[in-house]
């Protein structure tokens, strides 16, 4: 079994090529070719749970089981929200052949597949990136969506204005376009075309009184006591998942954004406009005028986890990255 550190793992992740493995991975989701039971999770009262989302792609021949931990109260501390391993095995013997780092490959795919959902969703002219949050998903979003649409500003908007002016600054200076630390969510918001909410908030800081027309969200945060999106701009905006029967699973999987305006009656789930690999095989359109609000709400699913963790195998065995060990000696 090749095993494989943080840093080896984050190093062979390229978000061009992960972006483009992921349009694969989605198609085989929406298709019906692969194989994705539901999360199970084991929950730990008022602190976090831990998941397994196992999968299989057929059309790479990718099979993995990713375990992840979600821990919200490590927003604050020196631990990332999100840490996971990945197991992965050889699909005709089942033999394990790699253990990766989870924690890395779930921030990337989670950044490029919200990238992904711009690239099919999002007006071609836009510029002003509004990004909600100050977490390490918060830095990978702003990164994957500067290489699918034109931006030359972005806002940053967190709980914490010291962090949120500590990101701006590294933004500025990796991606080398006008960045700003805004005072608000709403502030943030005002003038975005696209706008990553990357948060783990209970009280929604994606609010429709927020938006201009014409503007992409991308949603990745989860709370078990609340939710990211309000109610109004779930209802108002053209709504695309990676799968419906994730997004819609029963707690504490799925996703209160949508749950919560079903519950009020707002909504039904017929209110979810499409997959994202429905899009991208072309049994759905996707954005049909220039002042459609579109949201693209993830809960983070398997086939994902598969995909990257082919691209970062394959990378690691030619390039001769990580440690093997005979698990039979």
């Amino acid at each position: 079994m090749l095993i494989l550190s943080r840093r080896e793992t984050e190093s062979l992740l390229e978000l061009d090529a992960l972006r483009h493995a992921l349009r694969a991975a989605m198609q085989d989701v929406s298709a019906g070719r692969a194989s994705m039971p539901p999360r199970i999770a084991a929950v730990v009262p008022e602190r976090g749970l831990v998941a397994a989302m196992p999968g299989y792609l057929p059309t790479e021949g990718g099979l993995a089981t990713k375990l992840v931990s979600l821990f919200p109260g490590n927003a604050d501390g020196r631990l990332p929200t999100h840490q996971a391993v990945v197991v992965v095995f050889d699909a005709d013997t089942g033999e394990p052949l790699a253990l990766l780092d989870g924690t890395s490959i779930t921030t990337r795919r989670t950044a490029a597949g919200s990238a992904l959902s711009a690239e099919l969703l999002a007006r071609e002219d836009a510029e002003t990136l509004a990004v909600l949050g100050t977490g390490v998903q918060a830095r990978a979003h702003a990164e994957a969506m500067v290489r699918v649409r034109p931006i030359r500003r972005v806002r940053v908007a967190g709980r914490n204005r010291q962090r949120a002016a500590s990101l701006s600054s590294e933004l500025q200076a990796v991606l080398g376009i006008e960045t700003q630390d805004a005072g608000s969510y709403a502030e943030a918001c005002a003038d975005a075309d696209i706008i990553c909410a990357a948060t783990h908030s209970p009280d929604p800081v994606v609010q429709r009184g927020f938006l201009k027309p014409g503007v992409h969200i991308t949603s990745v945060g989860y709370n078990t006591a609340g939710r990211e999106v309000d109610s109004a701009t779930v209802t108002d905006a053209v709504v695309v998942v990676e799968s419906r029967d994730a997004v819609l699973a029963a707690p504490p999987s799925g996703s209160n954004d949508l749950r919560v305006p079903m519950e009020e009656g707002l909504i039904a789930p017929e209110h979810i406009h499409a997959e994202i690999g429905e899009l991208l095989i072309g049994s759905k359109t996707g954005r049909s005028s220039a002042d459609q609000i579109t949201l693209y709400k993830s809960v983070g699913v398997a086939a994902q986890d598969v995909a990257a963790s082919l691209l970062v195998l394959q990378a690691a065995r030619e390039r001769d990255v990580g440690v093997s060990v005979d698990l039979s000696a």
